[in-house]
């Protein structure tokens, strides 16, 4: 018997299925670095880094309790992120394409669905259909393109410490799109 009125809806539950990140399957959304020989000159195989809107920040960042799933995607509208895993560990992150609109095109252009972030910027929310997950694994780390949405990284052990380059304020000026409120669904990711 309900009591108080309206009841809130379940979430419905999309199950992802986890794609190894390689340099080709994760292309769209970055780019997989792996070890190279010392003095191996700069080229296409190293991180193609913009960090030129800000005081770049590198750190080891200690996250607990990221189990496989997600509710919630974030983008950086201003700098190209890396991440990867100190040891090597097994871990997952959720993806979408880039959805950044060009400010200087018409509103026609830009299209109904732009929303403008607390930062100032268009972009358009990723879709349900368009979201990914990747299984990274060993000495190497990805490097998100500008404005991919990511969720994670999410993991199955109790914590895990992962390298992070990002802006100084890029957890400030972060832009999330909420899919359990604004889609009504849950990702979990099959392993």
């Amino acid at each position: 018997m309900e009591i108080s009125g309206e009841s809130t809806p379940q979430p419905a539950v999309v199950r992802l299925k986890a794609v190894e990140a390689t340099p080709n399957t994760f292309g769209e959304y970055g780019q997989v670095i792996e070890a190279s020989p010392d003095g191996e000159k700069f080229g296409p195989q190293d991180a193609q880094l913009d960090l030129s809107r800000g005081i770049p920040r590198f750190y080891i960042m200690h996250l607990e309790a990221r189990p496989l799933k997600f509710s919630k995607i974030t983008h950086h509208a201003s700098v190209t992120q890396c991440l990867g895993s100190i040891g090597g560990n097994v871990w997952y992150l959720g993806v979408a394409k880039p959805s950044i609109v060009d400010s200087s095109k018409s509103k026609a252009e830009k299209g109904l669905n732009a929303v403008q972030s607390r930062c100032g910027h268009l972009y358009m929310p990723p879709a349900v259909d368009d979201v990914r997950v990747f299984r990274i694994a060993g000495p190497k780390f990805l490097k998100l393109n500008l404005g991919t949405w990511h969720a994670g990284p999410l993991f199955k052990a109790d914590a895990m410490d992962f390298y992070n380059l990002e802006l100084s304020n890029t957890n400030v000026d972060d832009t999330t799109h909420y899919f359990k409120k604004k889609d009504g669904v849950v990702f979990l990711i099959d392993d």
